[in-house]
């Protein structure tokens, strides 16, 4: 049976640096950290587990919540990299994770009832209809819960700074001299209530007036509705001469309606999407866009949701907002 021992062996280090980083301690450098990591999985360490789980009343699993609603799934690269992140530090933490459904087998369960028969210690929500009955049981329940972009009651919210990133891009735009700035929005959810307060209060602030037809709505991470709506903006007496997109990958139906109705980017329409996803900055030329830490919010939930766990009766429920960035592409015309 491999030891603690025999990994500091491998790693160079001491066996209470070893301890320390399967344990997640914050004493141990990340490097070290991972390296010890490595080679414990490499060597088929499994530590005691059964006897850690017996001390502290603890199964040290974690439940995730994750339905994609436009079905895109792990292919979504926005929730693939924040889940990679939440994966990587609950896994330096010592907690395995437990993707929650509504079936088990042949058997149906509400996510709580899934949730208690994993015996998962928390859950963190990370994608799912917030509105739907069965989320807001399991937020509701005495089970620890952090949430992604939503907040509940009581419970701690990681959000994205939704307002501050449309707002950006608005001013973005402002700057380079454009005032028929259009909106085409995601289906309605508490980050689109968040983004379309961030675009009107940036143009409100900026002296932009902002026609009702500049306002279109589409689904996120879906390029056929956006190419409708994109196509139903260039058709205006008055279009617009930027537009934002809801995300990078639904922008790419935008584009194809531009070029389709034979107009350039950024020559005849400026364009701007959101997320900061690899495909918006290696298509010719590469999207101006608002890039969402996904790094540092998919390891805000997981800490968050650990401490928790581990520390109920200290813990309090707090509303966290994980800052972005604004990328700045190709995509937008200087019309100064």
């Amino acid at each position: 049976m491999v030891s603690i021992k025999d990994i500091a062996s491998v790693c160079g280090v001491s066996a209470a640096t070893v301890s320390k980083a399967l344990n997640g301690h914050n004493d141990v450098g990340e490097t070290t950290k991972q390296r010890v990591l490595d080679a414990a999985k490499e060597l088929g360490y499994t530590g005691n587990f059964v006897a850690r789980a017996l001390k502290t009343n603890r199964t040290y699993n974690i439940g995730i919540l994750y339905t994609e609603l436009q079905g895109s799934g792990f292919l979504h690269e926005y929730f693939a990299a924040t889940l990679n992140s939440f994966r990587t530090e609950s896994a330096a933490r010592g907690y395995d994770i437990t993707f929650l459904n509504s079936n088990v087998g042949s058997q149906s369960m509400t996510y709580i009832q899934h949730a208690r028969y994993r015996q998962v210690d928390g859950v963190a929500i990370m994608c799912a209809d917030f509105f739907d009955p069965e989320v807001q049981e399991l937020a509701s329940s005495d089970i620890p819960v952090v949430t992604l972009d939503h907040s509940f009651n009581n419970r701690t919210a990681v959000m994205s700074d939704n307002i501050n990133g449309l707002g950006s891009l608005v001013r973005h735009a402002y700057a380079k001299g454009h005032r028929k700035i259009a909106y085409i929005h995601g289906n309605p959810t508490a980050v689109t209530e968040n983004r379309l307060t961030g675009f009107y209060r940036a143009c409100e602030e900026l002296g932009i007036k902002v026609p009702a037809g500049y306002v279109a709505e589409c689904d996120y991470h879906e390029t056929v509705s956006c190419y409708a709506a994109t196509k139903k903006l260039l058709e205006l007496s008055d279009r617009p001469t930027c537009i934002l997109f809801p995300d990078d990958y639904a922008a790419i139906g935008g584009l194809n309606a531009i070029h389709d109705m034979g107009m350039t980017v950024p020559g005849d329409l400026s364009v701007m999407g959101y997320d900061g996803i690899n495909l918006a900055q290696v298509i010719s030329p590469n999207m101006t866009t608002w890039q969402q830490n996904t790094e540092d919010l998919g390891k805000t939930v997981a800490s968050k949701l650990i401490e928790r766990i581990e520390n109920p009766r200290t813990t309090a429920a707090e509303y966290i907002v994980v800052q972005g960035r604004l990328f700045e592409g190709q995509t937008v015309r200087d019309i100064s």
